[in-house]
């Protein structure tokens, strides 16, 4: 025992949580989350207490306009449900007046299938269909069906020889929004123009087609038109100049090949020829 030498043990410190006491910057820190989250408590209770006070204290007028929202919505997908019902309907009827329009014609004596509406001229099958086509447009003419009933209705009347009437149904859709269907009503409106010896009136339509073409009546068909009406009235010259040009706007168009073929008389053939 006299050789060894006293070791000094250090105790342990008995107070740990001395070591590890935060700085003055990690106090701040802290003080400062706890700040933030106690404003967004307060802000959050804040707002939600406001805005239930005032949902109480305008309870009538927000129940109103969620009911006003509510209803909208409703009447939006019922008027949608009766659009298409109605839609589905005029279309069924349209298809039905164009089977009559469509109808063959029959010979005297000729035997007719059963079943079938038989009709011996095509005035009389026209004034079977007009009557269907006014009754669709009248019933469904908010409907695309209900429009082309307005189109086949003037169609109709003309096949039938009532040309005032025609005149006033086709002029109707040559004024309305849609402009394929009014395109295609300025159309059958100046051949009736031309058919009844007013082709001042019908150059017009033309030239009015020709500067705002439409898919149902492209330029190249309101220009043949017009060159077809000027070479009856004789203006080989006028015509020409529409066949030219057509010619090279729409060169491998069927357009430019009618024209090209207009102004090649020997290889178009007699019936084709443009009077010199």
């Amino acid at each position: 025992m006299d050789g060894l030498k006293p070791v000094l043990i250090k105790a342990p410190d008995s107070r740990p949580e001395l070591s590890r006491r935060p700085g003055k910057k990690e106090e701040q820190d802290t003080v400062d989350q706890k700040t933030r989250q106690a404003l967004k408590q307060d802000k959050f209770v804040s707002t939600t207490t406001h805005s239930l006070e005032w949902a109480s204290a305008h309870r009538q007028s927000v129940m109103t306009a969620t009911w006003i929202v509510l209803a909208a919505v409703v009447a939006a997908i019922a008027g949608g449900l009766v659009y298409n019902m109605r839609s589905d309907a005029a279309a069924a009827a349209f298809g039905a007046a164009m089977q009559v329009y469509q109808s063959p014609l029959t010979q005297p004596g000729e035997p007719v299938p059963p079943g079938a509406k038989a009709y011996a001229t095509s005035a009389e099958r026209a004034k079977a269909a007009n009557a269907l086509f006014l009754a669709i447009a009248d019933k469904y003419g908010m409907t695309p069906s209900g429009g082309n009933a307005h189109y086949f209705a003037g169609l109709t009347y003309s096949d039938a020889g009532e040309t005032q009437q025609a005149e006033d149904a086709l002029k109707r859709v040559a004024g309305g929004w849609n402009k394929n269907l009014a395109a295609l009503a300025k159309f059958s409106l100046a051949q009736l123009y031309r058919n009844s010896g007013r082709d001042p009136q019908a150059i017009d339509l033309y030239n009015q087609l020709s500067a705002k073409p439409t898919t149902t009546v492209p330029y190249g068909i309101a220009q043949l038109q017009l060159a077809e009406l000027y070479q009856s009235e004789g203006k080989a010259k006028e015509a020409k100049d529409i066949y030219a040009s057509l010619k090279d706007k729409d060169a491998k168009g069927p357009a430019g090949t009618i024209a090209a073929e207009k102004l090649n008389p020997e290889a178009a053939g007699p019936q084709m020829r443009i009077p010199q």
